[in-house]
């Protein structure tokens, strides 16, 4: 009988980011949106529809202390997913390199990108009305098929070449910040709230 097993695995985390007030977070995010007028006029110059803190705030931890608490949790996760992709940090931590708030509207997207710089990125969420769009991810082996055909429509979940992925209102997900994702457009007619981060290896 032949062998067959996979090799380069792509590892997803996905977790519930517990003990944290999803009510009190949401209230935060959109106080922040509404006084941040550098990421307001940030998302207007650059066409990015809602908003988002990612140019414009670096200490959201500071700002209030639900944030604080936000990244204390997020740690601990971080910790968990770096030790299950066994890296070798050589005695150097994993620590929070940037954090931001996404508020995406009706009809909103955010293309394809990847996260240079990190090690692991990740995002939890914080208002997932009916009808709020996935994440999207993909094989980071993609540019490489060239001629490959498309997988049947039923393929193992492994095996696929995009995967979608509907996270809960206080779900954490992590992933190596190399996997190139998106959010396809929100057909809910209600905000879709999220805070995203990245982590870095530092001396």
């Amino acid at each position: 009988m032949p062998e067959i097993k996979s090799l380069f695995v792509t590892r997803l985390y996905h977790a519930s980011l517990d003990g944290i007030d999803a009510d009190e977070l949401e209230k935060s995010c959109y106080s922040i949106a509404e006084d941040d007028e550098a990421g307001q006029e940030w998302c207007e110059e650059n066409g990015y529809p809602g908003y988002t803190s990612y140019a414009s705030l670096t200490d959201l931890g500071w700002r209030f202390p639900i944030f604080a608490d936000v990244i204390k949790a997020v740690d601990a996760h971080v910790a968990a997913f770096a030790e299950d992709l066994q890296l070798n940090l050589d005695g150097r931590a994993l620590k929070l390199e940037d954090i931001w708030i996404n508020i995406l509207p009706e009809g909103g997207t955010h293309s394809g990108h990847i996260h240079p710089h990190s090690v692991i990125s990740g995002t939890t969420y914080v208002a997932m009305p009916d009808g709020a769009s996935t994440i999207k991810f993909e094989d980071p082996r993609l540019p490489m098929m060239m001629a490959a055909p498309a997988r049947v429509k039923d393929a193992r979940e492994e095996l696929r070449t995009f995967t979608y992925v509907a996270p809960a209102v206080g779900d954490v997900l992590l992933w190596e910040s190399f996997i190139r994702h998106e959010v396809p457009m929100n057909m809910s007619e209600e905000d879709r709230i999220s805070v995203s981060f990245n982590y870095s290896w530092q001396g």
